[in-house]
């Protein structure tokens, strides 16, 4: 096939010898200067424009999730920069590749879990109903509720009134974030106990509130997460500490045959 003949549809980015076009818009004339990164973001995944109260929301939500101390994507990225410092990149991809299950990706397994569970309820309209009937079922089958619990805010996650609040604030509080906060109230009845809904839970409830396709939100996650280790990593260049974690652990190592194993 000619070259000529060859066609590759976008709806994203084309640029010419003298222009670029991002979103059918120009980029140097349309957009810089007047779009900010989150808007375009939100664009970008959601092929419209979002309102000036999705945007609030949205850039929120990025805030939330940029960085929470020295967790083991941080750790990573700086223990990644120590070993190869001519490798930023490297070290910024060693942080993103920990965005999973317990880190990060809850953001996407909430929105996603009570995304399935709206479509499960059917007609139903209750939220504390179909939140009781969820939190059971997950009981029963020993499964986690995404969202539910914290390792270091057993109380309140301070993160998850002032989300909630903007949602109220700009109208978008709507069934998916209903529905946590259902589950946050029926859930000690099931479980025994009261468990706070985290920070990334809620962010994954607002985002799929946003009509943001849930299969993908763990990505806005990972977004604002390189903010922060790009900060991270910033720091560790003005105020080193991963060669101190490197020698904690490796200077405290003690050997230990596996088990099951002889040694004679």
């Amino acid at each position: 096939m000619a070259s000529s003949e060859l066609s590759f549809p976008t709806g994203l980015g084309t640029s010419t010898s003298d222009t670029i076009s991002l979103l059918g818009q120009d980029l140097a004339a349309d957009l810089m200067g007047k779009v900010g990164f989150g808007e375009l973001a939100f664009w970008l995944v959601a092929g419209r424009r979002p309102s000036a109260g999705e945007v609030r929301l949205f850039e929120a939500v990025l805030v939330a999730l940029a960085d929470h101390g020295f967790t083991p994507t941080a750790i990573a990225a700086r223990l990644t920069y120590l070993s190869a410092p001519d490798s930023l990149q490297g070290a910024l991809a060693a942080g993103l590749l920990g965005g999973g299950s317990r880190f990060l990706g809850v953001t996407e397994d909430c929105g996603r879990f009570l995304a399935d569970t709206l479509v499960a309820a059917g007609t139903e309209k209750d939220y504390d109903v179909i939140a009781l009937d969820a939190v059971r079922k997950a009981r029963d089958e020993k499964r986690f509720i995404p969202g539910l619990g914290h390792p270091v805010h057993k109380e309140q996650d301070p993160r998850t009134p002032v989300l909630i609040a903007i949602a109220e604030e700009e109208g978008l509080r709507g069934p998916h974030l209903r529905l946590f906060e259902a589950i946050g109230r029926v859930h000690p009845s099931v479980l025994g106990r009261r468990l706070p809904l985290n920070g990334a839970g809620v962010c994954g409830a607002a985002l799929a509130d946003l009509g943001l396709p849930t299969d993908l939100l763990r990505g806005f996650a990972l977004l604002a997460r390189c903010a922060g280790l790009l900060g991270q990593l910033a720091e560790e260049r003005r105020r080193p500490i991963a060669n101190q974690i490197y020698l904690a652990v490796d200077r405290n190592a003690v050997y230990e045959p596996l088990p099951g194993t002889r040694e004679d």
